[in-house]
């Protein structure tokens, strides 16, 4: 029974491999998988300082920073999507706004905002000066 399985695996035609990725779609990734821990952070401060409206019940600071820091990992995970870098944009503006609640929250805003505007509008410069042939260098898996 498994050396049918075996034969049947090795008839299938290979995976046409991936386009190699640029800068702006290995670095933005990174920043927002970093972000998505501090930004869940920042809710369970919000939570915990109870900076929240009266009327709004205190535990949504910790559902806010949850949603925003899962949605960090969304974008981060369709960054070769067209939209996706226009996503991250608003998830920082998101972010920013937050900083009403807890005013140290700006530091989060200058730190990954700023490393985010780095990472794609460096990174998408640099990969303007890429050239256009095939590269020599190696890809590993998970590229």
């Amino acid at each position: 029974m498994a050396r049918v399985s075996a034969d049947a695996a090795s008839a299938r035609p290979p995976r046409a491999p991936r386009p190699p990725r640029t800068l702006v779609q290995k670095l933005a990734p990174i920043v927002l998988g970093f972000e998505s821990i501090v930004v869940f952070l920042a809710g369970l401060t919000v939570f915990g300082l109870k900076t929240l409206p009266p009327g709004i019940p205190q535990w949504w600071g910790i559902v806010g920073g949850g949603v925003v820091g899962l949605a960090c990992l969304v974008v981060a995970g369709m960054i070769t999507k067209p939209w996706a870098i226009t996503a991250g944009w608003v998830i920082q503006a998101i972010i920013a706004v937050a900083a009403v609640l807890v005013p140290a929250i700006l530091l989060v805003v200058v730190i990954f905002g700023g490393m985010w505007g780095y990472a794609t509008i460096m990174g998408a410069r640099l990969d303007a000066r890429r050239p256009a042939g095939p590269t020599t260098e190696t890809q590993t898996e998970s590229e």
